[in-house]
């Protein structure tokens, strides 16, 4: 028998994988076992630490909640608290205000008993008095009917001359403090007043330059106003009509007279004719074209010297067309006197004059030397030259004070600061100097009469007479009709009546005489 004998070796094959199949069933199942075992006690682990967790999750939960009760109870507690103390505040205050109404009610009653029996006293009183006003109204009548007899006036003449007297002594007494205040602030002002004004005069001595209405231009000989006349007249009148110029050729032996009140016209006129001379040609269309020409030149001209004007005066920031109106003023008069050198005169006046007192210079100056700007707006704008050049210089947005002191220099409007009276201070200054001025002689005459016919029309007056060429009015007064208190506001009312209706230049002074004369003859 063989030891690997095939059958034997399937049947132990067999019994072998039988025994092998039975032993991994059993310890298969010993350790399946043993693993339930495991995971059932690891469960239960799980478990129960699941349990104890939530046991200390649930008590902090609780302690959480019953210290959020607490809080809220406290909180809670403590508004019942405020409130009740609230409460008692409140009806502590009510128990007062019942207290106090108590009060004023028993205060009340007892005022009410005490003013019954007041009125019971009044009453009384009241007829009283009653009684004895008709008793009194009753002498008052007797003693009046009394002093009518005696005086021989009824109630109301009485009246009357007591009033009249008391007007009378009012006036009287106001006139003399008047006088006494007006002599006392005169005496202190005008030791001032001429100490600042002596100044500025006596820094700003500027030569006087009157102005006529006519230009003479020089020719070589006789000969040439023939040309200047031309054939049948046609060179002068083509001149005069493009200048707006009277030429006048008369018998002055070498010289052309040219009239005009416009001196820029009558400057273009001059230089044009001059131009014309030299050159030789002499015709209508060159007589435009030289004038055309010289008319442009002249405009540059007026800017150039309205630009030098500023510089002199060391002034900036003027709007080009208020330059251009200043330029212009070279070509204009007042009274005569030159309008540019006037208004640089005022301008220098202002200034010094409100250096003195402390104001601003610049606008100082600006004010004088544009007060007179109104008189180059175009002649076709009617109104006072004032308020024309209150109306340019606010245009183009001057500054507020010297727009007022262009329109108020000559009260055309009212004066809103101090320098708007240096100007009208400096205005008066430049056309009073001796020289300066000078105007026709039926203006002259005419002012005169007005004068002399403004102090007539006062009450009182018997004369007067207008002297030193209308700075001064002298009017005498009826002596039995004034006294000293009339004479002196006669004069005050004189001045303030020619302030108001007259215009002049520098001031005019008014001098009441009162005299009595007394005669007797020795025979």
């Amino acid at each position: 028998m063989q030891w690997f004998d095939p059958l034997y070796v399937i049947p132990i094959a067999i019994v072998l994988v039988i025994v092998a199949f039975y032993l991994g069933w059993f310890f298969n199942s010993k350790i399946g076992s043993n693993n339930l075992n495991i995971a059932k006690e690891k469960a239960e682990g799980i478990l129960a630490d699941a349990e104890k967790e939530a046991k200390s999750i649930k008590k902090e939960k609780l302690l959480e909640v019953k210290d959020e009760w607490f809080k809220k109870k406290q909180e809670f507690d403590n508004e019942i608290n405020n409130k009740r103390q609230k409460i008692q505040v409140l009806e502590k205050k009510l128990e007062t205000r019942e207290e106090s109404i108590e009060k004023k009610y028993d205060l009340v009653i007892n005022k009410e008993k005490e003013n019954k029996i007041l009125d019971k006293d009044l009453s009384e009183r009241q007829n009283l008095l009653l009684k004895k006003e008709d008793e009194l109204n009753k002498l008052v009548v007797e003693q009046n009917v009394r002093l009518e007899k005696i005086a021989s006036l009824t109630a109301e003449e009485a009246k009357k001359m007591l009033m009249e007297n008391m007007v009378n002594k009012a006036k009287t007494d106001a006139t003399q403090f008047i006088q006494k205040v007006r002599d006392e602030s005169k005496a202190e002002a005008k030791k001032i007043a001429q100490k600042v004004v002596v100044q500025a005069i006596q820094r700003t001595a500027v030569d006087h330059s009157v102005e006529t209405t006519v230009s003479v231009v020089q020719i070589q000989n006789d000969e040439m106003k023939g040309r200047i006349i031309g054939r049948e007249g046609r060179n002068i009148r083509a001149f005069e009509a493009a200048t707006g110029v009277d030429v006048i050729v008369d018998d002055t032996p070498e010289a052309v007279i040219l009239s005009a009140f416009d001196q820029f016209r009558r400057e273009v006129a001059r230089i044009s004719l001059e131009r014309l001379i030299a050159d030789g040609r002499i015709h209508p269309a060159r007589i435009e074209e030289v004038v055309e020409k010289v008319q442009s030149e002249l405009e540059e001209e007026v800017i150039k010297e309205g630009e030098n004007a500023i510089i002199q005066l060391g002034l900036h920031g003027i709007h080009p067309e208020l330059v251009k109106h200043i330029g212009k003023m070279k070509y204009r008069s007042s009274y005569g006197q030159n309008l540019l050198q006037h208004s640089i005169e005022v301008a220098y006046l202002t200034g010094i004059m409100a250096s003195e007192i402390g104001f601003d210079t610049n606008i100082a100056k600006k004010a004088g030397l544009m007060h007179d700007i109104g008189k180059t707006v175009d002649k076709s704008i009617e109104g006072p030259h004032a308020l024309l050049g209150y109306d340019l210089a606010k245009k183009y947005k001057e500054n507020h004070i010297v727009v007022n002191a262009i329109g108020s220099h000559h009260e055309d409007i009212e004066m809103e600061h101090p320098i708007s009276a240096l100007v009208q201070a400096a205005d008066a200054i430049s056309g009073a100097r001796p020289g300066a001025r000078r105007e026709p002689l039926e203006s002259y005459v005419k002012r005169l009469e007005n004068l002399e016919g403004i102090a007539k029309t006062f009450e009182g007056v018997a004369k007067t007479y207008a002297i030193q060429a209308g700075r001064e009015v002298r009017v005498i007064v009826e002596p039995d009709k004034a006294d000293d208190d009339f004479s002196d506001r006669l004069a005050y009312e004189i001045a303030q009546k020619i302030e108001e209706e007259m215009e002049y230049p520098g001031q005019i002074k008014v001098t009441v005489i009162r005299e009595v004369r007394k005669i007797a003859y020795a025979k």
